[in-house]
């Protein structure tokens, strides 16, 4: 049974492993003294610690290696927030689950919950800094380079030389980043919308920024490290995280455009929210999961894009490409669902959200893409459902979900009561990438068509309507504090 279930998702994730390598390899010191041979991943580790202990130690307090940080989080105060106690509406939960979503950590062996991160052997260095394209880790190996497979999945597991590879290191690449940023949660531009595959090398139509004919930045262009700590916060898995915000104006004056009326907008506007018109224009992303469907006994499906609608093991997705985005104002923070917070199964359950209003200050309006869902929830706690989806005994294998919710919901230290439904949830990741030239940047006309149902929802952003048709309202309600639009 388990070679069967590894027969459906393997060689798919395994297809979408992505070269980590980008631009041609900057100079980097001479590594050609490390000629192994290693054994396994935390071989190589070994040898990159005998010059580069800081290092290690210096990344082991960050994000990427803790994959938490204590935050100040909407209703509940300081708290740890991270992959440990947060849901999605894509593969739900990290508890019960880390050796399949542990195959992104920068670390080796991640497969439980009593994880090492205190040793610096851990620490996987070749993810981010192989210039090859060849290093990869195993999908369901919590984090490993090295896998023993069985006789069909020889066919799509080489093995390694891990010397060699190590021999290459050098700066990170876009490509390095998007080995886990791009394929999140188990697939090409599932979960983001503006991070994938694509941009490794795009044309300046996708993004002026990465493009060889445009800026061709690498990550940390942006992105700025210092001691290996990575400047920005996905809203997501920083929801309290106030500090340390990437912005467009950290390189770009605020008075930037030449007309007047649009420096103006600027003060109420994010940048993204003209110049990235629109996501997944190369790609398609997913913009719904319906997870009440997985389990049963209906014929795999395709759209019209060519990807799956419907497989027994994840249920119907909902696939989309352009897809224009939400609007919302945004001050920083955002409110969470964390793993065992009441919930409502009437309501759609927000597992995030935006914080902000037209009123404050500190609040612009930002560009989100909105994924809706339904996933399971526990009928008699109203709590959102922890299952084990993978490994031996998960919901691929067996396509039980009360077992997948007894070993899930222990493993993430909560109780289950036996009774289960299916309920509806939404998710908000905040677009920052897939930035178009500016001549590609919305006009005026865009969001001010006087309709309706246009791009913008004005309701939700707290007018009464589309306040380009009202020249008599106030500038404190347009937040302009600098002039009269009229002069």
């Amino acid at each position: 049974m388990r070679s069967r279930v590894r027969t459906l998702i393997l060689p798919a994730l395994l297809a979408l492993l992505p070269a980590v390598a980008g631009a041609a390899p900057r100079a980097v010191p001479d590594h050609a003294d490390l000629t192994g041979p290693f054994a396994d991943g935390p071989a190589v580790t070994e040898a990159c610690l005998g010059c580069h202990e800081d290092a290690a130690h210096d990344f082991m307090k960050t994000s990427h290696w803790l994959w938490q940080s204590t935050q100040t989080v909407v209703g509940k105060g300081s708290t740890s927030v991270g992959k440990i106690n947060l849901m999605n509406n894509y593969a739900i939960a990290l508890p019960s689950n880390w050796p399949y979503c542990t195959s992104c950590h920068a670390g080796y062996g991640w497969s439980g919950p009593s994880y090492d991160f205190t040793k610096a052997g851990n620490v996987d260095c070749l993810v981010c800094h192989d210039q090859t394209g060849k290093y990869r880790k195993f999908p369901t190996g919590a984090g490993h380079p090295v896998y023993t497979p069985t006789a069909w999945e020889t066919k799509i597991w080489e093995p390694q030389d891990l010397a060699s590879l190590a021999r290459t290191v050098g700066k990170p690449s876009r490509a390095n980043c998007g080995a886990c940023h791009f394929t999140a949660d188990g697939g090409n531009n599932i979960k983001h919308g503006d991070l994938e595959l694509a941009l490794i090398a795009p044309s300046r139509e996708l993004d002026v920024h990465m493009s060889a004919d445009g800026q061709n930045f690498s990550c940390q262009e942006c992105h700025t490290t210092k001691s290996h700590d990575i400047a920005g916060r996905a809203m997501f898995s920083s929801p309290g995280a106030t500090t340390n915000h990437l912005e467009c104006t950290g390189c770009h004056d605020e008075n930037v455009h030449s007309k007047r009326i649009l420096n103006w907008h600027a003060k109420s506007l994010a940048c993204q929210a003209c110049h990235i018109p629109a996501v997944a224009r190369e790609n398609p992303t997913v913009v719904s999961w319906d997870w009440s469907t997985a389990g049963k006994n209906m014929a795999a499906t395709t759209d019209s894009l060519g990807m799956p609608v419907f497989t027994k093991t994840k249920g119907t997705l909902t696939w989309a490409r352009n897809v224009v985005p939400s609007y919302a104002w945004f001050d920083g923070v955002s409110a969470q669902y964390l793993l065992g917070n009441k919930m409502d199964p009437t309501v759609v359950t927000h597992l995030n959200r935006p914080q902000g209003s037209r009123l404050d200050p500190r609040a612009k309006i930002y560009p989100f893409k909105v994924t809706r869902g339904m996933q399971p929830y526990d009928k008699q706690q109203n709590v959102l459902l922890v299952p084990q989806l993978y490994g031996n005994g998960g919901f691929v294998e067996t396509n039980d979900w009360d077992k997948a919710f007894k070993s899930g919901m222990t493993a993430a230290g909560l109780t289950y009561s036996g009774q289960y439904g299916f309920a509806g949830t939404e998710s908000w990741e905040k677009i920052n990438h897939m930035v178009a030239p500016k001549e590609a940047a919305l006009k005026c006309v865009d969001c001010h068509t006087g309709a309706e149902n246009g791009r913008v929802d004005w309701l939700a952003l707290g007018y009464a309507g589309d306040p380009s048709k009202n020249r008599g309202i106030s500038r404190f309600e347009l937040k302009d504090a600098y002039g009269d639009l009229n002069k």
